[in-house]
């Protein structure tokens, strides 16, 4: 394969990265924090793609509505929290799987009801229209790298949060020492309903940023929340850092395996056999990947205390 197309590949799967990271991240605060499967992360990213989309039609604001699919689901984790999740704390997995995917349902029915069946086709910013060339000869599109820089920007933040504030710290001794924390005086119910509006933010930035790439669809968070999960096992479950090293690896062995294996099946197989080998294989690659990194590292790339 030529360089520059695998440059280009490449640059697909960070892109697919850190869009993957904005959902895990939250995802594995989460469960980090809580303990709790939540399924319905999927359905907030959905939630965020719909209310930044109809912002974004009606002012004409891209970044007004990115800020309205980020509010938008920060509202309604912290409801869903509030009103549900909370119930389901002292309860095992499999309460919390059986609820949650409830959720999926009403919320997609919801979405129905609100916007209709039909899918909204949002278009790029005009300020990230055009292309950059990364290097001389080889254009790239500017909106994919504003998805990785605001990405990028978004770790850092987390990072920031985690490490350098007070939040950070409740949030860091909430995962290992609840019970200590609760003794000392900090409102864990508080804690947690911030958590969870944090990590529904971050899934309504990833579904707002995506909208120029996909279609704003009805059960668009189903097919996003299984590589999420993908991600959270792989970097290590309840590890915001993990997180981002999964998200990267999950999102480069995913582009690039769909890229190079049909040019490597065709070296060994007629044509006619490769593409179907080749698209088999590109779709299990991801979850060998896993199953590599469980064999090796039961707890993942970086386990919760790291």
């Amino acid at each position: 394969m030529d360089s520059l197309l695998l440059l280009e590949q490449a640059l697909n799967g960070l892109t697919l990265g850190v869009m993957l990271f904005l959902m895990a991240a939250g995802l594995t605060l989460i469960f980090g924090v809580m303990g709790v499967i939540n399924l319905a992360h999927g359905s907030l990213y959905m939630i965020g793609a719909f209310a930044g989309a109809t912002v974004t039609a009606r002012t004409g604001s891209f970044a007004l509505g990115m800020l309205a699919g980020m509010a938008a689901s920060a509202l309604v984790a912290l409801a869903l929290e509030l009103t549900l999740i909370r119930r389901l704390y002292a309860r095992d997995h499999l309460d919390q799987v059986l609820a949650t995917y409830a959720l999926i349902l009403i919320a997609n029915e919801s979405v129905k009801i609100v916007w209709g069946p039909q899918p909204i086709f949002l278009g790029t910013p005009e300020a990230f229209g055009g292309s950059v060339e990364i290097i001389p000869g080889v254009p790239y599109p500017a909106y994919r790298l504003a998805i990785i820089g605001t990405g990028l920007a978004a770790a850092a933040f987390l990072w920031w949060l985690i490490a350098r504030t007070r939040l950070g710290m409740l949030i860091r001794a909430g995962t290992t020492h609840r019970a200590i924390v609760q003794a000392l005086g900090v409102n864990i119910q508080a804690l947690f309903a911030l958590v969870f509006a944090i990590g529904g933010a971050l899934a309504g930035l990833a579904g707002m940023m995506a909208g120029p790439l996909l279609a704003v669809q009805v059960g668009m968070g189903e097919q996003i929340l299984i590589l999420t999960f993908v991600v959270v096992v792989v970097g290590g479950l309840g590890s915001v850092r993990g997180a981002m090293a999964g998200a990267v690896l999950v999102g480069l062995v995913d582009t690039l395996s769909r890229a190079v294996l049909p040019v490597a099946v065709r070296e060994v197989l007629p044509p006619s056999a490769a593409d179907q080998v080749a698209a088999n294989l590109g779709a299990v690659a991801v979850y060998l990947l896993m199953a590599v990194v469980l064999a090796i590292r039961p707890q993942g790339l970086v386990p919760r205390h790291a």
